[in-house]
């Protein structure tokens, strides 16, 4: 597998508005209502992509569900690597699976164009192998 850089982290918020009053009120990032309460920025210098996740879009985008499954640890962040392309995602997926790791989900297309595919660490970071095609 080759990662080509970090294209994402993330904090993954239960209170997203406390978390906001962080990152954008007291630190002054420029973050961003994408989708719901999803916050993030593209403009952050040394970074791809950093947000603010909610707790259950999350959960939903993991498990379909916005209730975080109470038999894994609730996340605190997440980190996505970039792959050359969605081809790679699978491919890469299918590598970890391999060796062992269980994955959150297979490699899919969600409905904004990102190609990802996740797991869970044994610290409890979700962590995602991506293709985004607006960040190449």
């Amino acid at each position: 597998m080759d990662v080509l850089f970090i294209a994402s982290v993330s904090v993954i918020a239960a209170d997203p508005a406390a978390s906001r009053r962080l990152y954008v009120d007291a630190l002054g990032l420029p973050l961003e209502r994408l989708d719901g309460e999803y916050f993030a920025s593209e403009r952050i210098e040394g970074s791809r992509h950093f947000g603010v996740w909610p707790l259950a879009e999350a959960a939903r985008a993991c498990f379909g569900s916005e209730a975080w499954p109470a038999d894994r640890p609730v996340p605190q962040a997440s980190i996505e690597f970039e792959l050359a392309d969605a081809d790679a995602v699978a491919a890469g997926a299918a590598e970890l699976r391999d060796v062992g790791f269980e994955l959150l989900h297979e490699a899919r297309t969600e409905p904004w164009g990102q190609t990802v595919a996740r797991l869970q660490s044994a610290e409890g970071l979700v962590v995602g192998l991506s293709y985004a095609a607006w960040l190449h």
